[in-house]
């Protein structure tokens, strides 16, 4: 029986990879994989190599099958670059390059032993909160116990074959990627030693004895030596290499890779043919993804010089959200996760689907990718008790500079029916609205409430505007609730045009009702916009609005 939905790229994938599975070898565990490099701060882009198989093998699960998702931690590459934007990390580290990930000293001040271990952490802690089950496997540890001694020797004795298969894809237009998989002007090796005396893998096979194993390098840094294969365990195959070979040793059913591992001649099309010919198992189902970008990017690499983290995105936006960026798109579409004004309107668009779900009247598909966002087999993520709008809760923290008594102040008189009575109620979404608009919004965004009447502008009142203004102050105690104040601020300019409350809005009244927003903001805030006028009156109490607008 097939569970697909129209359009649900998740239960189409795992449709398949069950198939498969059942094909291949009946009763075995299906494995999804992903893999990871803890080069430095792990990106929302690299998040789309977990998130796309987290959510296969997690539907897999919900249908009962028995099914592992393993992350490997490719901690056993070489350190390629001192990336920007890490605390305390200087061009001295650049003394590193050609080492393990995990030979490399963590930044200052982490309490990790490596490099590695002090990226692989921060990535680690994201995942839990987003509800990723996973089995970790770190290369360094497979590579340094001899896990893979046999597919070495083995891939040692198929070299000629792994040349002439890589050889139909090299190119003479970049050198150094034909280095990357092995060719060298001493033959072809697909294995790579790290120098005994440097620690670096700026070395280079000379010589090897298939009856012997035994491999004699030298180092660019001068230095060289012989080991026995067999019992050699710091060095690794080379990266086109290694990727089959742990497709066939971990039994890979489902993994996903990006754009660059997908185009011809790349990764996944030479390792396709790698594992079939030389390790005797079949590639994965290898989807490609797409590129994950940022929205308002240019403000946040201002203040932190690198690219942001899924630990950065978990500030500003609860986990569910997260998931549902990933949930939502299909790995080949690309989309963007935002660090701007975009990010509360994306919170509107999650809530409208939440009540779309909750009402039964969402698309299938969209209604599955919800769910896929909310909760895992292993059961639902933590929400907020009380979710009230994040636009609303964005504005109430910028109001009052993030202050609890003042917010608690507004939020309890949001719905005097059913009064919010502590600031727990509606988190962690008010934390993560208080962190935006402190990390993200500009200052000159940010919104300065007048301290004192506007004396000069309410000089220059007409009888209208001056009308308009009594009004309000007249009604306020009346209607002080959120909706209260939105019909009273709605309805001020219908009933100065002689209008019914429930009036249809026209063209003439869309105008009255723009110049009495404007006004208001002019008084209140010393610009024409701002927070939504609800929630800006509520914030500065009744007292205060009446001060400003000339009505105390």
């Amino acid at each position: 029986m097939t569970h697909s939905i129209e359009d649900d790229w998740v239960a189409r994938f795992a449709d398949e990879v069950i198939a498969s599975a059942q094909d291949r070898a009946p009763g075995r565990p299906i494995v999804c994989a992903s893999g990871l490099s803890p080069s430095g701060p792990i990106h929302l882009g690299n998040l789309r190599e977990v998130m796309t198989p987290h959510l296969v093998a997690d539907e897999i699960r919900r249908r009962g099958e028995d099914v592992v998702h393993i992350l490997s931690w490719d901690d056993f590459d070489r350190f390629r670059k001192v990336p920007a934007g890490v605390p305390g990390v200087d061009e001295s580290w650049s003394e590193h390059i050609g080492r393990p990930l995990t030979a490399v000293p963590a930044p200052p001040g982490s309490p990790y032993g490596s490099w590695a271990e002090h990226f692989k952490a921060a990535m680690a802690e994201s995942l839990e909160q987003l509800g990723v089950q996973y089995r970790g496997i770190s290369q360094t540890e497979m590579y340094r116990s001899g896990a893979y001694t046999e597919q070495i020797l083995h891939a040692m004795r198929e070299r000629q074959h792994i040349d002439s298969v890589l050889a139909k894809y090299r190119t003479k237009i970049a050198p150094e990627e034909n280095d990357e998989d092995g060719d060298s002007a001493t033959g072809y090796f697909p294995y790579r030693p790290y120098c005994s005396v440097c620690g670096r893998d700026t070395t280079t096979v000379t010589a090897y004895d298939d009856d012997t194993t035994e491999l004699t390098y030298t180092c660019s840094y001068g230095h060289g030596g012989t080991v026995l294969l067999s019992e050699h365990r710091d060095g690794k195959l080379v990266w086109k290499v290694d990727w089959p070979m742990r497709w066939a040793f971990e039994g890979v059913h489902f993994e996903p890779s990006g754009v660059d591992h997908s185009s011809p001649g790349s990764s996944y099309v030479v390792g396709s043919q790698l594992v079939a010919e030389v390790f005797g198992s079949r590639p994965p189902i290898g989807p490609m993804y797409a590129f994950v970008g940022i929205a308002g990017m240019a403000k946040m690499s201002s203040s932190r010089g690198g690219v942001p983290t899924p630990a950065d995105a978990l500030q500003i936006m609860e986990a569910p959200l997260l998931r549902w960026l990933y949930s939502r798109r299909r790995p080949n579409q690309s989309f963007k996760i935002a660090f701007d004004d975009e990010n509360q309107r994306l919170y509107d668009e999650w809530d409208t689907l939440g009540r779309k779900v909750g009402e039964g009247t969402a698309p299938p598909a969209d209604a599955a990718a919800y769910h896929r966002a909310i909760g895992t087999a292993a059961g639902p993520l933590p929400v907020t008790p009380r979710p009230l709008p994040y636009r609303m809760l964005a504005s109430v923290a910028d109001i009052t500079v993030g202050d609890p008594v003042q917010m608690l102040r507004i939020l309890a008189d949001v719905d005097p029916d059913d009064p919010i009575v502590t600031l727990d109620d509606t988190r962690p979404r008010l934390d993560c609205a208080v962190r935006w608009v402190t990390t993200y919004v500009p200052e000159e965004s940010r919104t300065h409430v007048r301290s004192t009447p506007d004396e000069e502008l309410l000089a220059s009142l007409d009888d209208e505007q001056r009308a308009s203004l009594a009004l309000l102050a007249e009604r306020l105690e009346d209607r002080w609730s959120l909706e209260g104040l939105t019909t009273l601020v709605y309805g001020v300019p219908k009933i100065r045009l002689g209008l019914p409350l429930d009036t249809a809005p026209t063209q003439e009244l869309k105008v009255a009702q723009r110049q009495f927003f404007a006004l208001l903001y002019r008084l209140l805030v010393g610009r024409e916009s701002g927070p939504r006028l609800p929630t800006l009156l509520l914030s500065l109490g009744a007292q205060h609005v009446r001060a400003l607008v000339g009505a105390a």
